[in-house]
């Protein structure tokens, strides 16, 4: 899930960014922006960063196993070709 801590920090800058005015509303337009960016985020196809980690980890194990396949045959296929 999305760091809530995360969402604060960019409420924040948001806010900050925000001209004299409109900085005055403070804590309703505080409100609003985390809102917004909430919505906007769960919008988008994210995943945790432990996903990415075990996935990462998935991926490396799998290319392990493809490079070991891939010297299991060009093996086969040198003693193949040294008994034809």
């Amino acid at each position: 899930m999305i760091n809530p801590n995360k969402i604060e920090e960019m409420a924040r800058t948001i806010q900050a960014a925000l001209p004299p005015g409109l900085k005055s509303v403070g804590e309703e337009v505080d409100k609003k922006v985390k809102q917004v960016i909430q919505a906007q985020l769960m919008k988008l196809d994210l995943v945790s960063r432990e996903e990415f980690d075990v996935q990462t980890k998935v991926l490396l194990r799998t290319r392990e196993k493809l490079q070991a396949l891939e010297d299991k045959l060009q093996q086969l296929e040198k003693q193949l070709s040294e008994r034809g």
